[in-house]
């Protein structure tokens, strides 16, 4: 495949996305970084239905159970914003990379490169960003700004997801 051809794949059915934030703080109207998330995969037509969107504190085990349910329920990819850095309450990998089958390293590798390029310069080599598989699902844990999911979103994930679920279901 050609590098148009791997971008342009198209699916056969809609991708079923859950959004996760995770936040000691964080309300459904303060929640910047998981409400853009949503809003920049609608604009690729992917909808979040009500029920998979949530908001859970820094705690290993509510992030891990929600993950669970969500996996359980066949949801394609699920994108959790917030607890990807260096503090004590930071939790978020923690979670999420038990559950992984496969990661994606290259994720957490250009996240950080594009973070340092384009957006916090220096500030980059704190995040912990990563990505992986779970059988034929994708998990995305991304810092909970809007710069670092504006950045995830449009310069990583929006452009390959499509590429990523063909791969994982062929």
């Amino acid at each position: 495949m050609t590098k148009n051809e791997h971008v342009n794949v198209k699916l056969d059915r809609d991708i079923q996305c859950a959004v996760l934030t995770v936040s000691d703080t964080r309300t459904p109207e303060t929640d910047k970084g998981g409400n853009l998330a949503k809003e920049l995969l609608s604009e690729i037509n992917v909808e979040i239905k009500p029920e998979h969107y949530a908001i859970v504190k820094d705690d290993k085990q509510a992030i891990t159970e929600q993950l669970q349910q969500w996996l359980a329920e066949d949801v394609d990819v699920i994108i959790t914003t917030g607890g990807t850095g260096i503090a004590q309450r930071d939790v978020t990998i923690e979670a999420v990379t038990p559950l992984l089958s496969k990661e994606i390293e290259g994720f957490g590798e250009l996240f950080r490169y594009l973070s340092y390029a384009e957006d916090v310069g220096t500030r980059a080599l704190l995040s912990r960003a990563v990505a992986g598989t779970v059988g034929e699902q994708l998990i995305f844990s991304v810092p909970g700004s809007t710069g670092a999911v504006k950045l995830a979103m449009n310069k990583l994930i929006k452009p390959e997801l499509n590429h990523l679920i063909h791969e994982l279901t062929k």
